[in-house]
């Protein structure tokens, strides 16, 4: 029998505590526990308690949880003897209630033998999630949170678990500037399985709280201007307000001019500019707290750059201001400035003093700069340093460490204490991660070989390397240096992820007044030697490192082209001599049947054939291409762009290129540092100077049988990074096609047409160079084009300032956007040439490079000087390119 009378039900809420008897329990306020017993099982004497024996326990109510676990969690066992009344059965309950699990409790005395006692615990659990759903926030934003919170279908329902999912979702708006977000979470019971709930999750943004301004107060050194410019990610909201305080800055602006000052006029323009205009273009204005902190450390860090050790921050306050934005004051202490007085070493026998301080690039009296300091001694990325000496040379336990010795007015005595070690010899190279590329194609391009001395430059060579390769993702190639001081020696493993390096190019469209249609194939890592065996085809042999390219294409009935070529970088094996052979054929006509007496056709057929070398002179950055060009143009009555008599004839074209070129740009896809620079030159036998024939009574069909000229080009790419992923990059391109023989003149195949997309394809049937250049129309810069001559250019110049910020590094979608200033020009005569007589353009771009696909460009850019004869040539334009066709 089961009791209800008062005197034999207790309760505890949260923060009340009962003892009545045997009974002690805590219950939060919306929850309940209970103790209840059966009068004629046991005698209850609250002045002398008694011991029972557990002679069992049950559990009821539950049915996701094991019963066992939960009599084990109580702490209550089978056997043990519990005093009534006392506490063994409150601290039972109590165990259970930490769980967190359930919503009541109740424990019951169900039967005696004896002296052993037999009790139930009654357990009521708490809800079981079964889905969640969000309000006030977009399916993006949703599916953002849904990965940060982690709730799953089954999940209890506890207040911690409800207290937590909105802590959260107001951390993760925190961080995007929100400080004001609310998020109610409201259970609704789901009557479509017993004790469980939906959970409807409510989210108001609100608007973002921006900073409205930071003051600085103590900055004597630095202008307010140059000290905010330290943070990096804590920015005032930009203000465009250029009409106000003009009459403060007009009276300043003449007082200062009567004075003769320059400098307070300009003053004065950046004060007024400071507090009216300030743009904000890269970096949104918010406050998050931890970069606010890593921003003071910034500031800090920017005056201990000029010298002010003992700067700090005395004090700051973060308080709400107008329209409930964010106000940053800070207080700050500069102290003194310190120069550099005395460097000594110690400890350095491999080099002299002299020899160190040539490397440290630190004189007596410059500004004391610990920066520099501990730059210049342990690693410089754009130059060298103290350490690289060592370093270098398999000094791989190197350590030099700089300490104040003597502290005088606003001198700094700096003494260097150097630990050489011994050198050490490289024992293990391994390679891990290249799950499709061959170990042998890794490993010939890795320069720290076992038994070698270390050399960190070599390491970082090595990164390089794997990176040109395009085979691994070049944000996560990773050398795990593992040193071995006893012994001295070093274990090296690259740590690479492989990304997908093939590419398909599949497009139609319009273009040329008519449907042009594009497949290709581009194998970059393919394997012939498994071309033959069965289980390598998955779609296709690859881990080789060798490449093979199809690609057909067809622009109505009049066009069809198709090109193959084979590339293998390491010709032997051994040495990193490349071998590429390829074959084009394309077919232009006014697409009437073969039959008809008014087809007219031209055909292109070529075979190329080239050597590559990689040079150790100058240094090892350099390469040398040489290359076969075989080429022969059929003209069928062909009369449509060249005036070759009858429009019928044969035009060889036999040339030999060189180049020479050097490549040390960090890697292909988003390089931030280095430079590609080549010097290309293509030239045909001058078959005219060696015969006597008289070529200018000669038809053009016969003076160009055998087509003959030298040409000659120039790039330069140039990578600068400007800032944490901003890189400049400078490029120029020089071209110039010239004669052997004036009776013949420039070969009217192989010129120069400048302008648009720089895609090439049908526009390309006379072996023609199209260079891209946005802002203007296709080819449309180019002499006489507007005549419909299609003369070409014997002579063209490119220039172009580009800015680059990435979007996205992920190697299977790096995305970045462009800003560019862009000039160039092309002339029919070397006598026209004119470096400054360029057309102009600017304008913004988008680059997505997708593995499967290449690096894919849109730009919009605007034409700013007219083509003459070619109305809507310039101004704004849109283009499309593939594989860098536009750069």
């Amino acid at each position: 029998m089961i009791l209800n009378s008062r005197k034999k039900i207790f309760r505890a809420s949260r923060n009340v505590h009962f003892v009545v008897g045997l009974f002690f329990l805590i219950l939060s306020t919306s929850s309940l526990a209970q103790v209840q017993l059966g009068e004629d099982l046991i005698d209850i004497d609250y002045a002398n308690p008694r011991n029972y024996e557990i002679g069992g326990i049950t559990v009821s109510g539950v049915k996701y949880l094991d019963p066992n676990v939960l009599i084990m969690l109580s702490g209550l066992n089978v056997g043990d003897d519990i005093q009534i009344p006392g506490d063994d059965i409150s601290n039972a309950i109590r165990k259970l209630w930490k769980q967190g699990l359930f919503e009541n409790i109740n424990v019951s005395v169900v039967g005696r033998q004896g002296n052993s006692i037999f009790l139930n615990i009654e357990l009521q659990e708490r809800p079981r999630l079964t889905r969640f759903s969000f309000e006030g926030i977009r399916k993006s934003e949703a599916d953002n949170i849904r990965d940060e919170i982690k709730l799953t279908s089954g999940d209890v329902v506890t207040d911690n678990l409800v207290v937590r999912t909105k802590n959260i979702i107001k951390k993760h708006y925190r961080a995007k500037g929100y400080l004001d977000a609310e998020v109610d979470i409201i259970q609704i019971t789901d009557t479509t399985r017993p004790n469980s709930v939906r959970l409807n999750i409510d989210i108001d943004k609100n608007e973002k709280v921006k900073i409205y301004s930071i003051n600085i107060y103590g900055n004597k050194h630095l202008t307010d201007e140059k000290a905010k410019s330290a943070f990096k990610d804590t920015k005032e909201k930009g203000i465009f307000r250029p009409l106000n305080d003009l009459d403060e800055l007009v009276i300043d602006v003449i007082k200062a001019s009567l004075h003769l000052d320059i400098n307070d006029v300009l003053l004065a323009f950046q004060h007024w500019s400071a507090e009216n205009i300030r743009l904000r273009i890269f970096k949104a204005s918010k406050y998050i707290k931890n970069s606010y902190k890593e921003d003071k450390l910034n500031l800090i860090s920017k005056y201990n750059e000029l010298g002010y050790r003992d700067a700090q921050i005395i004090r700051d306050s973060v308080y709400r201001s107008v329209d409930d934005n964010i106000s940053i004051d800070i207080y700050l202490e500069e102290g003194d400035r310190y120069y550099f007085r005395d460097i000594s070493w110690v400890g350095n026998t491999k080099y002299t003093d002299e020899q160190l301080n040539r490397f440290l690039k630190i004189e007596k009296g410059d500004v004391y700069n610990r920066t520099v300091l501990e730059t210049n001694l342990n690693y410089n990325p754009s130059g060298t340093d103290v350490s690289s000496l060592y370093l270098d040379d398999g000094y791989l336990f190197f350590q030099a460490v700089p300490v104040e010795v003597q502290v005088e007015n606003d001198s700094i005595d700096i003494q260097i204490r150097i630990r050489e070690g011994k050198q050490a010899r490289i024992n293990k190279v391994n390679v891990s991660g290249n799950t499709r590329t061959n170990d042998h194609v890794v490993y010939r391009e890795i320069r720290t070989r076992p038994g070698e001395l270390f050399s960190r430059s070599e390491l970082i060579r090595t990164q390089r390397e794997l990176a040109q390769l395009r085979y691994f993702d070049p944000e996560t190639i990773m050398p795990n240096v593992n040193p071995d001081p006893a012994n001295s020696t070093v274990d090296i493993e690259y740590v690479v992820e492989e990304t997908s390096s093939d590419q398909i190019e599949l497009s139609g469209g319009w273009g040329y007044g008519r449907v042009i249609g594009t497949l290709g194939l581009s194998f970059n890592n393919f394997s012939l030697r498994n071309f033959f065996k069965k289980g390598a085809w998955r779609p296709v042999p690859t881990g080789d490192g060798q490449k093979l390219s199809l690609r057909l294409q067809t622009y109505g009935k009049g066009y069809f082209s198709y090109s193959a070529s084979f590339t293998e970088p390491w010709l032997g094996g051994k040495k990193p001599n490349s071998f590429s052979v390829s074959y084009f054929h394309s077919l232009y006509s006014n697409g009437l049947a073969r039959g008809d007496t008014n087809r007219s056709e031209f055909i292109i057929n070529g075979l190329t054939f080239g050597l590559g070398k990689r040079l150790t002179w100058p240094d090892d950055f350099f390469t040398l291409y040489q290359g076969i060009n075989l080429q022969r143009y059929t003209l069928d009555n062909y009369r449509t762009i060249f005036a070759f008599g009858s429009g019928d004839g044969d035009f060889n074209n036999f040339s030999y290129r060189i180049t020479f070129a050097r490549n040390s740009i960090s890697q292909p896809i988003y390089p931030r540092y280095g430079s590609e620079v080549s010097l290309n030159l293509e030239i045909t036998p001058p078959y005219s100077l060696f015969s006597n024939k008289d070529y200018s009574s000669m038809s053009e069909s016969e003076k160009y049988k055998w087509i003959e000229y030298h040409k000659w080009k120039f790039k330069s790419s140039w990578y600068v990074e400007l800032a944490p992923k901003l890189v400049l990059s400078t490029r120029t391109q020089f071209g110039f096609l010239g004669l052997f023989n004036r009776e013949i003149g420039v070969t009217p195949f192989e010129r120069f047409y400048l302008g648009g997309d720089g895609l090439s394809g049908y526009n390309n049937l006379d072996g023609r160079e199209i260079i891209g250049m946005r802002g203007y129309g296709n080819e449309t810069i180019t002499p006489e084009y507007y005549a419909n001559q299609n003369i070409g250019g014997t002579i063209y110049s490119k220039y172009t300032f580009e800015l680059r910020y990435p979007l996205s590094l992920n190697p299977q979608a790096t995305i970045y956007a462009t800003a560019f200033l862009e000039a160039g020009n092309a002339w029919l005569t070397f006598d026209d040439f004119d470096p400054f007589d360029v057309k102009r353009a600017a304008g913004v771009g988008l680059r997505v490079f997708l593995p499967m696909f290449g690096l894919l460009g849109l730009d919009w850019g605007y034409g700013f000087d007219e083509i003459p004869g070619i109305p809507g040539a310039n101004g704004g334009q849109f283009h499309f390119s593939i594989n860098q066709s536009i750069d």
